[in-house]
């Protein structure tokens, strides 16, 4: 009886949102910030894997939510560069995970209903060729998609981002195609990861688990980007925490700096 008065409790709140969230102001770009897995497990006492595993599992749920709320463009911050230097027995646990997750992806029917185009973000080589070859064959398989753009950030380093976008920068110089004093935002932001994306620059950042900082994430993107901090782990992300924060961005006034 508590299950389903729950239940409809979560449904009443959810129509309640949808109702309050604007259809013509959606956000074009989110961007997420996944963080709380291991104290999500250890909240419940169970191993910091088991937090991983949970966590991977909500992108199946994400997918049907952003293409219901009109959202075009989804980025995941699942893996830090510094996250690979944890203790080698948690880094090879993600890459199981990530490595599995993988391949649910490419058997994925939502994938082609959705014609979802999947993207790897980072510095990819950090990663075991194992996972490098499935994120190229996702990539090759959707990238005439065009329904919901999905970016999934591993061994991801904003400030690396950054940097490699302006030693090609610098090497274009150095080869005499541009003259220096002719550099512009937009070639280099055509350099970074986002550059294939209608929209790179995210309109909203939400990151999970009540820490409020951007560790790194799209350093260059998020300039101007409506931040969204939640309380709630990431295993425990459901939609209407998705919808909560997308009714926060559209009450407020977006100045880009003004």
């Amino acid at each position: 009886m508590n299950l389903l008065r729950y239940a409809g409790v979560y449904r009443f709140y959810e129509n309640y949102l949808k109702n309050q969230i604007s259809k013509s102001n959606p956000p074009v770009h989110i961007a997420l910030i996944l963080d709380g897995n291991r104290r999500w497990a250890k909240s419940k006492f169970i191993p910091e894997w088991m937090g991983h595993f949970a966590g991977a599992n909500i992108v199946d749920d994400l997918l049907d939510w952003c293409v219901e709320l009109d959202v075009k463009i989804i980025t995941l911050y699942a893996l830090s560069a510094e996250n690979l230097t944890r203790p080698q027995p948690e880094v090879d646990r993600l890459f199981e995970i990530i490595s599995s997750k993988l391949s649910e992806l490419l058997n994925e029917p939502k994938i082609d209903q959705y014609r979802v185009h999947v993207k790897g973000l980072g510095n990819l080589s950090l990663l075991p060729t194992e996972i490098q070859e499935k994120i190229k064959k996702i990539e090759i398989k959707t990238q005439d998609y065009d329904g919901l753009f999905f970016n999934l950030a591993l061994a991801y380093g904003g400030r690396s981002e950054i940097l490699e976008a302006v030693k090609s920068v610098a090497t274009e110089v150095i080869d005499g195609s541009i003259e220096i004093d002719n550099i512009t935002n937009e070639m280099v932001e055509n350099h970074l990861s986002t550059s294939h994306l209608s929209s790179p620059e995210p309109d909203l950042v939400i990151r999970t688990s009540g820490e409020e900082r951007l560790s790194g994430f799209l350093l260059w993107q998020s300039a101007y980007s409506e931040l969204v901090f939640l309380d709630v782990y990431w295993p425990d992300f459901r939609k209407i925490d998705l919808m909560r924060a997308i009714r926060t961005y559209q009450n407020r006034n977006r100045r880009y700096g003004e």
